[in-house]
């Protein structure tokens, strides 16, 4: 499983998951399985995202739809994001 993983600031959290919400790259058809959006407890103007991806190919094709999508909103502020592989989980 490929990950795709996102961590940028939100000046307004409401607005960002309206955004979030409204889905606009199509996550389901892009190939994304499931997702997990996070906040830092010390500093909640922070999000953090996982894309979980089958096949590396379609998490590499939605980074870029994202990179050319953040040059036109607002509600990310100096968006990160990198391609990370699931090498082991457990389970306690």
């Amino acid at each position: 499983m490929y990950v795709l993983r996102i961590e940028h600031a939100v000046p307004d959290y409401e607005a960002w998951k309206q955004a979030f919400d409204g889905d606009p790259l199509g996550r389901g058809a892009a190939g994304v399985r499931a997702y997990r959006v996070m906040r830092p407890v010390e500093d909640p103007g922070r999000v953090m995202i996982d894309l979980d991806f089958d096949e590396r190919e379609r998490a590499e094709r939605m980074l870029t739809r994202l990179r050319e999508l953040w040059t036109r909103v607002t509600v990310a502020v100096g968006p990160e994001a990198e391609i990370t592989e699931v090498v082991d989980t457990g389970q306690y």
